[in-house]
């Protein structure tokens, strides 16, 4: 395991926008995953750690991509009907078994080996497959139609893979098609990186876990339950350390334990510089803390630093969400989700989510300078085209515009206003969740 830079998050100054912020971390976080070979069937969503080329070629052979009849072109009539004779059957995983003669047509199969030639090479053999429905049988003949073109209704030998050819980066995050390109070319295992360890906790004597009896003043805690969700729809083990008392000695008591068998700490709220916020102090007396101060809403600012484990020798990123419920999950989609898959070795670049533009269902107006993440639904206008609508609440306390949305409507920083019609930037939640 590598170990992480001490001043890789150290920004702060004036806002940043969040393309900058971002585009800073590259060289400056450390993978700190190690590897291990994995089967196959387990490397879903997992990260490669080592690029995977091919050692065979796919098709391994050139075979027939339709049922029909395997001919040598030079054997046809041009302009005329030909009639040959059937000299043997082919079936798929069952090759002809012996040299293919002139003259002669070879019913075939889908996915069938084209027969062998003289020289005992498919090169040399049949090459062009008649499709069976245009064709006819004339006792033990079959009955060519004119005009099909050499090399018709073949599939050659590395048509899709040819040996040596790059099938999965380094730092690739391993998809189902992923898994069956590596399957295609007899892959049993690949080396990825091993996934993080995240331990995720609350502070404050406010919060409360559900199911317990409703005190007055106090809420529940909805943030711990969807971070974690958040980290393991992504993969990464995640250990509950639960609500933490607003107290400076058990928090740096609590990270500093955490640290030493984790690889990441993340927590929501609770690391301002209020009287009662003690998660600042208690990382401080081991460790350092920044302040991100992005120019985007909701979200400013965040915090990230480092906790040095209780012998000193390792250091454990920290992430400090916002308290908000959307501020908390936009910046994790946001912000900690690429730099989250950074630390696992993925190719940054490789994190950031598609978007989609969409014409708008709505009118609204935003300050100049900064990004801005509104919920949107996408629906048919009454023309039947799709556009998106904004939630009719922006708080980044009202949870239920997650829920009831289907994505984010990104605002550049540059947009000052919003008109029905105008095209907009939409990230599909499914781009940045799982």
């Amino acid at each position: 395991m590598a170990q992480l830079k001490d001043d890789c998050f150290a920004f702060g100054g004036d806002l940043l926008p969040l393309e900058d912020a971002l585009a800073r971390l590259k060289g400056r976080v450390d993978v700190i995953a190690g590897t291990e070979s994995i089967p196959l069937d387990q490397c879903l969503g997992r990260i490669v750690a080592e690029t995977v080329a091919a050692d065979v070629a796919v098709p391994p052979h050139d075979n027939s991509a339709v049922d029909g009849y395997a001919v040598y072109f030079s054997d046809l009539t041009e302009g005329r009907e030909t009639h040959l004779s059937v000299g043997g059957r082919i079936a798929a995983g069952h090759p002809l078994g012996h040299e293919a003669s002139r003259g002669q047509a070879y019913r075939i199969f889908t996915g069938a080996p084209m027969p062998m030639g003289s020289d005992g090479t498919q090169a040399s053999g049949p090459d062009t497959v008649f499709m069976e429905e245009d064709v006819s049988l004339d006792g033990t003949s079959v009955v060519l139609p004119s005009g099909l073109k050499k090399g018709a209704n073949c599939r050659f030998k590395g048509e899709d893979i040819t040996v040596g050819q790059t099938l999965i980066e380094s730092g690739t995050r391993i998809r189902p098609q992923d898994i069956g390109l590596a399957a295609s070319v007899g892959q049993t295992s690949l080396t990825v990186y091993r996934a993080l360890k995240v331990c995720v906790f609350s502070t404050g004597d406010e919060i409360q876990n559900p199911g317990d009896a409703h005190r007055d003043g106090s809420v529940f805690d909805a943030n711990r339950f969807t971070i974690k969700a958040l980290l393991r729809g992504i993969g990464l083990t995640v250990t509950d350390l639960g609500i933490l008392v607003d107290d400076e000695e058990s928090i740096a008591a609590a990270l500093s334990k955490a640290a030493t068998n984790h690889d990441l700490i993340i927590t929501t709220g609770g690391v301002s510089a209020g009287e009662e916020d003690h998660v600042k102090a208690a990382i401080e007396r081991q460790g350092c803390l920044d302040f991100w101060r992005l120019a985007i809403k909701p979200g400013r600012p965040i915090a990230l630093g480092h906790i040095r484990n209780s012998t000193g020798t390792e250091i454990t990123p920290f992430f400090g969400l916002p308290g908000n419920p959307v501020a908390a999950m936009v910046t994790f989609m946001m912000i900690a989700r690429p730099i989250i898959f950074a630390l696992q070795g993925a190719r940054l670049q490789d994190t950031t989510p598609a978007r989609f533009q969409v014409p708008s269902a709505f009118a609204a107006t935003k300050k100049k300078g900064r990004r801005e993440w509104l919920r949107g639904l996408l629906k048919l206008n009454d023309q039947g085209k799709t556009v998106v609508e904004k939630y009719r609440s922006s708080g980044a306390g009202i949870l239920t515009s997650m829920t009831l949305s289907s994505g984010l409507i990104e605002l550049s920083e540059d947009r000052t206003d919003v008109s029905p019609g105008d095209l907009l930037d939409y990230i599909p939640f499914s781009e940045v969740m799982g």
